[in-house]
């Protein structure tokens, strides 16, 4: 599925779901559901000379940490990977729950992928082996044109298939 900035590997279970942003009506993410998981991959655009994942792990732990998370870096499948437990909003008068999270990253040439896994991946060896061979599997195209690092790498909708075109990706 060609979405501009990434093509996902269509397989069997996969839903996916494209998140705008309201005001602009960019799409500024892609929502993968996938073995009771969920998966978020953005791609931005990185230096030549180094990679992101070092600062934005950094700036993540320090987001998640003001809100009252909590946050430890461990070696995973990617390398380097952030396990948040994020606070989430309680129902009024209820004690305040947390939900797991894991945040990776890949640095490419020029190019800078991150995933933030949630649900049974999140926590799950099983699960995990799923989503992290779809995350493996998707392709980020950086394109020609220059573009600051940290910039979102534009993502579109996917163009309908046509008769006869082998890329249905209807599952």
């Amino acid at each position: 599925v060609d979405l501009g900035g990434v093509k996902i590997l269509p397989r069997e279970g996969l839903h996916l779901r494209l998140e705008v942003e309201e005001e602009s009506q960019r799409v500024v993410a892609v929502g993968l559901d996938y073995a009771n998981s969920t998966l978020q991959v953005q791609p931005f655009a990185a230096p030549r000379s180094t990679g992101l994942w070092h600062e934005i792990r950094e700036q993540i732990t320090d987001q998640i940490q003001r809100q009252g998370g909590r946050v430890s870096e461990r070696d995973g499948a990617f390398g380097p990977e952030l396990v948040a437990e994020i606070p989430v909003a309680a129902e009024a008068g209820g004690a305040i729950e947390t939900r797991v999270a894991r945040f990776v990253g890949v640095d490419g040439p020029r190019w800078f992928l991150r995933g933030v896994i949630a649900g049974d991946a999140a926590v799950k060896p099983d699960a995990a082996a799923l989503v992290e061979d779809l995350f493996r599997s998707i392709v980020v195209v950086r394109g020609s044109v220059p573009m600051p690092p940290r910039d979102l790498i534009p993502l579109r909708m996917p163009t309908a298939p046509t008769a006869g075109n082998e890329n249905d990706y209807s599952s």
